[in-house]
């Protein structure tokens, strides 16, 4: 249990379940320390939410970012990812033949927030679940590689023509 104290103080921060707490560091002065906030801090958050209502969904992530801003949260970037679109088929009552197709798009937009306190992010998330409109679905997750990947479109010219000089420098070869 002391072993276990003792790495403790002397770590600079201490991570429990995502939530940066600060502790003291042996090597910075101490108005250093008190200058730092004593409320835990989470690392970078990602607002993401989707809809089908393309309008609705700019002028919601427009409310959250503006929202995010008046509460003194530090809004890092937002920005759009490519739609989906979606075929839906309907069914004539028991049988197999199509009665409709509706063709939907699934819009998505992406809020990212960081160093948001312990007590600013449960006033945050209710104020995004009082005004999310009808039809859009909101997440909120910690900030992973992938989902700076995803949001940039594959240039398909440029992919064939790697491939077409991987497969050329392949034939040179045999």
């Amino acid at each position: 249990m002391n072993q276990i104290r003792r790495i403790c103080q002397h770590s600079k921060y201490i991570y429990l379940n995502s939530v940066r707490l600060y502790s003291r560091d042996l090597y910075e002065p101490d108005y250093l320390e008190a200058m730092k906030s004593k409320i835990p801090l989470y690392d970078t958050l990602n607002i993401q939410i989707k809809g089908y209502d393309y309008p609705v969904l700019e002028s919601f992530q427009k409310i959250i970012h503006n929202l995010a801003k008046n509460m003194d949260i530090n809004v890092e970037d937002a920005w759009a990812l490519p739609h989906q679109d979606l075929n839906i088929l309907t069914y004539k009552p028991k049988s197999e033949i199509v009665d409709n197709q509706y063709g939907l798009k699934v819009f998505r937009r992406t809020v990212q927030v960081t160093d948001v306190s312990s007590t600013q992010l449960p006033l945050l998330i209710r104020a995004i679940e009082t005004t999310t409109p009808a039809g859009v679905t909101v997440n909120i997750v910690n900030h992973a590689e992938h989902y700076d990947e995803e949001r940039y479109i594959p240039d398909k010219e440029l992919l064939t023509l790697k491939q077409s000089l991987e497969d050329h420098g392949s034939s040179k070869k045999k």
